[in-house]
């Protein structure tokens, strides 16, 4: 399931994600037809509590169970007064997903290189996408231009800022990380949901059908000779067996991954300053000029 965000209405949106604080009443609801007769005075909505609310509800719930009055019933109220502070479910989406990255952190010391600020950042990055899996349903062709996010963004640039990568290459190295995070994030999530919906674990999955290989395949080795050759020297076995399978190969993939990622880069780095510095040599005259 992919769920685009800013689908909602422009203005709106943006001034809920970028003027917060005065987007929304924090007065009593009073006319919530769907309040009750509970005694004493109720706590007033604001759109910071409804947003808290929608994101507990898509945690727990899956992006799937988001409704303007399934919110609503979170918060004792109903549906309807919800529109009071947030025109709509799409808005509410926009809300959601930048306040999500609003967990993440915005200053990581570089005393060690930016390798280890990168790898930190990509790290948080990683744990905030397990905490609310939803998130990586919602597609990142149309971001939502929130504050939050764009953080995210401004974080990895100062990080890598240092390296003199050139601004266009160090764009697409940011991107290049994201994407690799999120990629592996949601094979995680994918397993997890993979148990709930099938009620079959990951080894059982696996065992089931591997174990037919050798009947329904048994030339097997001949076709694949090089998985074969990675199969027999360990390449699929994984270091803690107490955790799921599949989880744990994305694990070890997203640690192993962006380890040669960040390698990636650095070779990336080192090539930009030799060019540079024998652009300057060449034009000082300390090199010939072809």
């Amino acid at each position: 399931m992919v769920v685009f965000a800013a689908q909602g209405d422009p203005r709106r949106s943006m001034e809920l994600l970028w003027r917060r604080s005065t987007a929304g009443r924090s007065t009593a609801d009073e006319g919530d037809a769907g309040s009750g007769n509970r005694p004493g005075p109720r706590p007033g909505l604001s759109v910071e509590a409804i947003v808290e609310a929608a994101i507990a509800l898509a945690d727990a719930e899956g992006i799937g169970a988001l409704s303007m009055r399934a919110v609503g019933q979170r918060l004792g109220r109903s549906g309807m007064a919800l529109y009071t502070y947030v025109p709509g479910k799409s808005e509410l989406l926009d809300l959601m997903y930048d306040q999500v990255h609003a967990e993440l952190p915005t200053d990581y010391p570089t005393v060690d290189g930016w390798r280890a600020a990168l790898t930190a950042w990509a790290d948080d990055l990683w744990a905030c996408y397990l905490r609310h899996p939803w998130v990586l349903q919602v597609s990142s062709a149309r971001p939502v231009l929130g504050p939050h996010e764009y953080a995210l963004l401004e974080t990895a640039a100062r990080i890598l800022g240092p390296t003199g990568l050139p601004a266009r290459v160090l764009w697409r190295t940011i991107g290049t990380v994201i994407h690799f995070v999120r990629g592996v994030a949601l094979t995680v999530s994918q397993s997890r949901l993979a148990r709930q919906v099938t009620g079959s674990t990951d080894d059982e999955w696996w065992l089931a059908r591997s174990a037919m290989l050798t009947e329904v395949a048994p030339d097997f080795a001949d076709h694949f000779p090089t998985l074969t050759r990675l199969e027999r020297a360990g390449a699929f076995q994984v270091d803690d067996e107490s955790v799921p399978y599949l989880e744990q190969e994305a694990r070890e993939t997203f640690q192993n991954g962006l380890d040669v990622l960040l390698a990636g880069i650095q070779v990336t780095v080192d090539q930009s300053h030799d060019a540079l510095r024998d652009a300057t040599e060449r034009k000082s005259g300390s090199l010939p000029t072809e």
